[in-house]
Formats: structure tokens, C-alpha cells, sequence
């Protein structure tokens, strides 16, 4: 009876998807309002025909134990937490007076007038993807209302509150991208107008400013979130609290990092095109992409990142406080790992801002009055100081907390010892990527050199070469961590815990956010030097009437343009490099900590069908398995091209409709707004495009796992950490060698508009969705589908077997659908098939 109402439901579904299809809306594609209500209904019914079966329900064994019934430092750990939420009150006043500070510092109207422009578009671009996530979202509820309210019978009440966690991790990952846009608004035009004091210690400093204020209100917002959770939620449902947090903010994640690196790598193409095309210079005024251009550094290399960071860091919390739930016996060890492991998280608060503070003093003295320096060396001198008062915070607080652990006196230094694997590698990292991606490195240096009797072609070998290797020995360093960890977890963690490899492989991903302000702020450094470049060419200040003689009267000095400018350049090589650090730390923690989460859905297993029956099923030898392991690598490669699709129609687009406006007539001067904001417009509609049909695509794909088989889903899991570990890391690895070789060729070499600058500007147009959109989003993408796994596993495992197959039918046939409008319903269209069809390639641009 279940089975033939599934078809049936099914086969409406698909007659409805079609039906619609037929009836074209703007650009000849279904329009979203009218297609989101089918499939969330589809899913809803789906789901509620599940009703007649009972639910295994983890979720609802995930209750946090009494903490005020074990003493620390002489106070309950309640009230431990309590005076830890107030420290992150106090980084939440850390984040604003720094945002207060930039926003104050001087800057000429001509080029607050350009930031305040760039901050217009990006909150359009804002609101429209927060309507977009609202609709997003709706799916995940219907989801969550039929399985904590229907399967398990859960109070109305308590639904509601889980929900609205859900809404708030949403809201976290929106809040905090918000906040970062804004400042770095503020900071791109008073970076650029530091430039012109004549010394690039500034030109450093406020990018590193606004960075450390992102990351501190990042961090502590974050926190705050989850220890409301954990003191003020009752203990019976604090746990499916924290999952529907988690899931809310990786959905959240997901898409602002799809959405924003599509857009901002359709706008870069399309301005970057340009200087090939027309010969004319970086950020010209009269390139109407360029606005774009710098919306697109902030939607994609601040709104995406910001919101990412945020995910990843609630999603390792949640992953360990899950684990600890379900794999430590005894009710007083696992109140103090959780307090122990929340009192390490806030301490990340104290050790960042002290670290700061020092090296800020540091190199303040050593470069605040140099007239050359190279900009990496304060970021990694900050790098490696908060990693090593991490680990030395590490051990002290653990000793402090933990002495006696079940009765162990070592195994305080123990857990300290795993912490430490993940920190050395938060900052072993970052010195892996540089050997690819620094404009002082021998393989950036290489690509610049096949690009010189090769050009574009050798210059885009080249740059696979790069990611491939990095690929490899970022790899093995990952690794060799992780098995030191897991080495340590076998010297007495078993006494206390099931599976202590995985509570290690938890730790060791803990251990790579260990610095956390630190990491969110060198990778929102990039994207406040790269506006800061374009500011300074859109304000034109160079040629204002009388401008040295109104700044030496306003500001006080005279200003030097030429070093500016140069200052400004080389400063952005230095941001490329950092935002290509961060990526691989992002991605390592998605990957360590998933085995985390994929051990909750492995604990269910256990309980249901027994353990040998579980090891069996996770044999190599099951073919099931198996599949599941070769299935993960269909997805992740999928995703690679469907995200890439979807920047290079927007990218054509982008660049047909700027060929046929730039205005390059003598006596032009800029671009027009209403131009440059049509090229943002086509930036967002490719963006929501393309990552509408990813979205649904892995949300009913991981339904259609799931139902498949508990163990093909595992393998799956599995698979998309491990192919999605390497795919990002040699993507954005490349796509850095590629960015910063063309660097090299504006900067150290000054060739612009040469045929070398050419091949590497065609190198940089190939990596640039490399770096910032495929890679970057694996992230939140497989933390996303391993989050929304936990339940959809769950639901699954309690289907009949011929039920969950046609339901794994049908979830899949969805799936396929847009999948395949993926690419097909993506294709750049010619000949007017398009509403909004624009002009056909002229034969040479106005002038």
C-alpha cells in the first residue's frame, strides 16, 4: 500500500515537474515560486508516508548530562560555562570596537563615495540571497517537522524549538557574512587611501584590522549560540537542538559559498576578459564590470568564507559533543569532555587577541617606518605566534580541567597531545600552500616561465602541475597528523570511550580551528587588498584638480600615487596567497571531522543490528559497500561542473553584455551605474541559477542514498570527504599558482599588456573558478550532506525494504532532473532563445 502511494506520489511530482517546464518563464526557465512549493510538497509527502513506521531516533539519546554535577576550579561546570559565555561577550565588543575603529579612520570622499557604492550592490546581493536561503530552507524544516514531530512524537513545543534553532544557524551564517561585507567596506577604502601616506605598513595593518574583527565576532557569535544551547536548553533536547543548529548553518554556508563563488567568478572573468579583448588596464573606469568585479571579491571571498567559517566551527563543536554523547558511558567523563572541550574553544578567543596584540606590537617596530617589506611576513609571524600560545594554552587549561580523567592521571596531556596534531597542521598548512601559491615560490615562478615561449597553454599546464602536487603533499601531511593522533588514542582512550580513533580524528580537526579568530582573519585579508587595488583606480583621485594641495590640508601629508599603487599591488599578491591558505584548513576540518559525524550514523547501526553485523557490513568485501565508496566520486565531480558551468554561461553573458556597452570613446571617463549594475544583476541570476539546481540535487541525492542501503550511504559518506579533500585542494591550489603569476607579471616584471600578461591573465580566468568556487564550497557541501545524512539515514533505516527502494527511486529520479538542468538548462544559449537575449557580439566596441 506504502509502495503504490509512493509511486503515485512520484508520478505526480514528475507529470507536475513537466507540466511546468512546458510553461516558460523569464529566460525560458521555470520560474522559482512556482517550482519550490511541488518539490518541498513532494518532499513533505514523501516523508510523511514514512508515518506508519517507528524511528530508531539517535537524536533523541543525544541528552546532555546534569553539568552542574562535576566541579571544576571550584565551581560547578555550569557556572564555569556561564563565566565563558561572558568571555565571549567580551570578543563579540573585541569585534565591534575594531569595526568601529576602521570605520572611523580617514578616508577621501572619492574613494568612500567607490566603497559606499561596492557596499550598495553587495547588500542588494545580500537581501536577494537571503530570500533565496528562506526558500532553501523550507525544505529542511518540512524534513525536520515530519521526523522530530511525527516519527519520534516530540512536543509541539520542542519541534518548534528545534526549527528555530534551525533558523538561527541560518541566521548565524547570514549575521556574521553581514557583518563581514560591512567592514570590509570600510576597510578597502581606507586601505587604499593609506597607500598614499607613502609607507605600506598601513596599507597591512587594516586589512589584518578588519580581519581580526570579523574572526573575533565570527568565533564568539558562534559560541554564544552554542552555550545557550548547552546551559539553557533542557537536557532531553538540547541534542536535536544542536543538530538542527548545525544543519542550519551548514545550509546557510552552502549556499552563500556556492552562490557567492559563482558570482564573483563571473563578474572576475568578465572584467579580467577586458584588458585581453581591449588592451586596457586592471579596474578601468570605463569597464562596467569592474563594480561587479569588486562585489564579487566580497560575495565570494568575504560573504562565503565568513559564513563558512562559521559552519565549520559549529559543525566540529556539534560533531564532538555527539560523539561524547554516544561513545562515553559514564555520565560524569562526559560532562567533563564537554566542558573541558568548550572551555579550549573559548580560550581560542584569549589566545587569538593576545597573539594579535604581541605581533602587532612586533612588527610594528620593525616595519611600521621600512619603505619595502613583504607583506607575508606579518601574517605568518601572527600565524605561528597564536599557534604556538595555543598549544602551550592547550596543555595548560587541560591540566587545570582535566587532571584525573576517569581516574587517569596522563590523560589530560594525552588529549592535549591530538589537540596539538590539528594546531601544527593550522599552521604547518598555511607553509605547504605557500610553496604553490607565493609570489616568492619556485612553482608560481615556474608557471610564469612556461607562460613566457608557451603561453596560456603552458602557463595552464603548468598550473596543474602545481595543484597536483600540492595535492600530495598536503595529503601526506594531513595524514601523518592524523595517525599521530590516532597513535596516541590507543595509549588508554579506550577505557572511557567506544572508537577512540574517531574521538582523535575529532580532535585533530578541533586542533586545525585551534586559532580560530587568526585563520578567519588572514583569509578575509584577500579580499579587503584586492578592493583596495580597485578602489584606489575607480576613484580616479590621481586625477581630481589640486588633490596633493586638499589632502596635505585635510589629512595633513603629501601624497605619493606612484608608491601607493605599488604598496597596493604587491599587497594583494599577499592576499591571494592567505585566502589560498585558509581553503585547505577549511576543507581538512570538513574531511577529519566528518568521520566524527559518520561515527553517530555508524553508533545507530550498531544498536539496531549488532556490532559484528555492522563490521561486516563495512567490509570491503560488501559489494554494497563498495558501491557506495565509487558512488561518492560521481558526486563531487558532478558538483565540479555543475558549479563551473554556471560561471562560464554567467561569465559569457558577463562579458557579451559588457562588449557591447564599454564605452571607450575619447573624453569617456566611467562607466555608467546603471551598466555596471546590469552586470551585477547578471552575476546574481547565474549565481541563484546555478546554485538552485545544486542544492536540490544533493539534497534529494542524499535522500536517495540513504535509502538505498545504511552501508552504501556510509561508503558514500565517506567517499565525497575523501575525493573532495583532493579535488579542493588541487583546485585551489592551482587556481593560486595561476593568480599569483599573473601577479608577478604586473607587479615584479611591470608587463602589463604584453602577450605574456595576456596568457597569464587566460591562466588566472581558468583558475579562478578553480579557487574560488568548486573548491571552496567542497566544505560545506560534504558537511552538509553528512549532517543531513544523521537524519535522513535514520528515517530510512526503518522503511521496509521494498519501500525504501522505490523511495530511493524516486528521491534519485529528482535528483537526476537537476542534475541534468545542471549543465543542459545551463548551456549558454545563442540565437535569441533568451529573453533577455543581449546584443550579439559587436564587431569592435564604441571607440
Amino acid at each position: 500500500m506504502v509502495s503504490s502511494l509512493l509511486v503515485i506520489v512520484f508520478s505526480c511530482v514528475v507529470l507536475a515537474w513537466f507540466r511546468t517546464s512546458r510553461e516558460p518563464g523569464r529566460n525560458g526557465d521555470v520560474p522559482r515560486n512556482r517550482i519550490a512549493p511541488k518539490l518541498a510538497s513532494a518532499a513533505v509527502l514523501l516523508f510523511a508516508l514514512f508515518l506508519a513506521s517507528g524511528a530508531l531516533a539517535s537524536e533523541a539519546e543525544l541528552k546532555i548530562p546534569d553539568l552542574s554535577t562535576v566541579s571544576f576550579l571550584g565551581m560547578t561546570g555550569h557556572n564555569l560555562l556561564v563565566w565563558g559565555l561572558l568571555f565571549c561577550l567580551l570578543g563579540m565588543v573585541f569585534g565591534f570596537v575594531q569595526y568601529m575603529q576602521i570605520r572611523n579612520l580617514p578616508v577621501h570622499k572619492s574613494m568612500r563615495e567607490i566603497s559606499e557604492l561596492i557596499w550598495e550592490t553587495c547588500k542588494t546581493y545580500l537581501i536577494t540571497q537571503g530570500k533565496f536561503l528562506a526558500i532553501l530552507w523550507a525544505f529542511i524544516a518540512a524534513i525536520m517537522v515530519v521526523y522530530f514531530g511525527f516519527l519520534l512524537h516530540y512536543a509541539t513545543i520542542q519541534v518548534v524549538i528545534i526549527v528555530v534553532f534551525s533558523i538561527i544557524g541560518i541566521l548565524g551564517s547570514y549575521g556574521v557574512a553581514w557583518f563581514g561585507i560591512r567592514i570590509n567596506t570600510y576597510a578597502n577604502s581606507r586601505t587604499a587611501f593609506a597607500g598614499l601616506a607613502g609607507k605600506p605598513f598601513p596599507t597591512m595593518a587594516i586589512p589584518l584590522k578588519s580581519g581580526m574583527s570579523v574572526g573575533m565576532m565570527l568565533i564568539s557569535v558562534e559560541l554564544v549560540m552554542m552555550l545557550f544551547i548547552l546551559l539553557y536548553i533542557p537536557g532531553d533536547y538540547s541534542g536535536p537542538c544542536f543538530i538542527g543548529f548545525a544543519i542550519g548553518e551548514s545550509l546557510g554556508a552552502a549556499a552563500l559559498r556556492i552562490a557567492g563563488g559563482i558570482f564573483t567568478k563571473i563578474a572576475d572573468i568578465g572584467s579580467d576578459l577586458m584588458k585581453i579583448v581591449f588592451k586596457i588596464k586592471e579596474d578601468d573606469v570605463r569597464n562596467p564590470g569592474v563594480i561587479a568585479d569588486c562585489t564579487g571579491d566580497n560575495a565570494g571571498d568575504s560573504v562565503g568564507p565568513t559564513a563558512d567559517g562559521f559552519e565549520t566551527y559549529g559543525v566540529t563543536g556539534v560533531a564532538l559533543i555527539t560523539f561524547i554523547i554516544l561513545a562515553v558511558p559514564d555520565m560524569v567523563v562526559q560532562v567533563q569532555l564537554l566542558v573541558w572541550i568548550f572551555v579550549m574553544r573559548i580560550g581560542m578567543i584569549i589566545t587569538s587577541a593576545l597573539s594579535y596584540y604581541v605581533n602587532g606590537a612586533i612588527i610594528k617596530a620593525k616595519y611600521g617606518d621600512a619603505a619595502k617589506f613583504n607583506f607575508e611576513h606579518p601574517l605568518t609571524s601572527l600565524v605561528w605566534l597564536t599557534s604556538l600560545v595555543s598549544i602551550g594554552m592547550t596543555f595548560v587549561l587541560s591540566y587545570l580541567l582535566v587532571p584525573e580523567l576517569a581516574g587517569d592521571g596522563t590523560l589530560w596531556w594525552k588529549l592535549s597531545a591530538i589537540i596539538t596534531c590539528g594546531t601544527i597542521a593550522g599552521a604547518l598548512i598555511p607553509e605547504l600552500v605557500k610553496i604553490f601559491t607565493s609570489t616568492n615560490s619556485g612553482h608560481v615562478r615556474e608557471v610564469l616561465t612556461a607562460s613566457r615561449e608557451g603561453g596560456a597553454s603552458l602557463n595552464i599546464l603548468s598550473g596543474f602541475v602545481a595543484g597536483n602536487f600540492s595535492a600530495y603533499w598536503l595529503g601526506m601531511a594531513i595524514i601523518t597528523l592524523m595517525a599521530i593522533g590516532y597513535a596516541v588514542s590507543t595509549a588508554g582512550l579506550a577505557g572511557i570511550m567506544a572508537a577512540p580513533a574517531i574521538f582523535a580524528f575529532g580532535l585533530i580537526a578541533f586542533g586545525f580551528l585551534g586559532m580560530g579568530p587568526v585563520t578567519i582573519a588572514v583569509d578575509s585579508y584577500g579580499p579587503v587588498t584586492d578592493n583596495a587595488q580597485s578602489v584606489y583606480e575607480l576613484s580616479t583621485i590621481e586625477t581630481l584638480p589640486n588633490i596633493s594641495e586638499e589632502i596635505k590640508k585635510e589629512f595633513g601629508f603629501t601624497p605619493d600615487f606612484e608608491n601607493a599603487k605599488m604598496y597596493l599591488e604587491e599587497n594583494d599578491g599577499a592576499g591571494n596567497t592567505f585566502k589560498a591558505t585558509a581553503k585547505p584548513v577549511l576543507i581538512g576540518t570538513a574531511v577529519v571531522g566528518a568521520t566524527t559525524l559518520i561515527f553517530s550514523i555508524i553508533q545507530v547501526l550498531t544498536k539496531m543490528f549488532g556490532g559484528p553485523a555492522v563490521s561486516a557490513g563495512l567490509s570491503i568485501l560488501n559489494p554494497v559497500f563498495l558501491l557506495g565508496l565509487i558512488t561518492g566520486g560521481t558526486t563531487i565531480y558532478w558538483f565540479t561542473g555543475a558549479s563551473m558551468q554556471a560561471v562560464t554561461t554567467g561569465a559569457y553573458r558577463a562579458v557579451e553584455f559588457i562588449k557591447a556597452n564599454i564605452n571607450l570613446d575619447e573624453g569617456a571617463e566611467k562607466a555608467s551605474v546603471t551598466d555596471s549594475k546590469r552586470v551585477v544583476e547578471i552575476c546574481t541570476q547565474y549565481a541563484q541559477k546555478g546554485m538552485w539546481n545544486i542544492f536540490l540535487a544533493v539534497f534529494f541525492s542524499t535522500l536517495a542514498f540513504a535509502c538505498v542501503n545504511h552501508y552504501f550511504f556510509i561508503g558514500y559518506l565517506i567517499s565525497i570527504a575523501i575525493f573532495g579533500l583532493f579535488q579542493a585542494i588541487f583546485m585551489a591550489n592551482a587556481g593560486g599558482a595561476w593568480d599569483n603569476a599573473k601577479k608577478l607579471v604586473e607587479t615584479e616584471l611591470n608587463m602589463k599588456g604584453t602577450d605574456l600578461h595576456d596568457a597569464t591573465v587566460v591562466g588566472d580566468t581558468v583558475g579562478d573558478p578553480f579557487k574560488d568556487t568548486s573548491s571552496v564550497a567542497m566544505n560545506p557541501i560534504i558537511k552538509f550532506t553528512t549532517l543531513f545524512g544523521l537524519l535522513a539515514v535514520e528515517l530510512a533505516i526503518e522503511l521496509p525494504v521494498a519501500t525504501s527502494r522505490i523511495a530511493a527511486a524516486a528521491f534519485f529520479a529528482v535528483a537526476v532532473v537537476f542534475v541534468w538542468r545542471s549543465f543542459y538548462s545551463m548551456r549558454i544559449k545563442t540565437g535569441g532563445s533568451e529573453d533577455e537575449q543581449l546584443p550579439a557580439e559587436p564587431e569592435k566596441a564604441r571607440g
